[in-house]
C-alpha cells in the first residue's frame, strides 16, 4: 500500500495551524516535505514521526531538577 500524501491545507488542519505556517515551515526545512511543480506534498507516516520526535523533545529530562 502506498504512503499516504496530504496536502499542505490537511497538514494545517491536522496540525491545527494556519496554512501560511505549514508553508513557512515546509521552506525553511522545519517539517518533512518536498516540493513539486510549486505544491508541498507531505507524507504522513514522516509528518506523524515529525510530531512523535516534536513531542520527545518537549519531555523533560529525567533526573533534572528544577529547583
Amino acid at each position: 500500500m502506498p504512503d499516504e500524501i496530504l496536502t499542505l491545507p490537511g497538514i494545517a488542519q491536522l496540525l491545527k495551524v494556519a496554512e501560511k505556517s505549514v508553508y513557512t515551515m515546509a521552506q525553511k526545512g522545519e517539517l518533512p516535505a518536498f516540493k513539486v511543480r510549486g505544491q508541498w506534498p507531505f507524507k504522513r507516516d514522516d509528518i506523524d514521526a515529525w510530531i512523535e520526535q516534536q513531542k520527545v523533545a518537549l519531555r523533560p529530562e529525567h533526573g533534572r531538577d528544577d529547583g
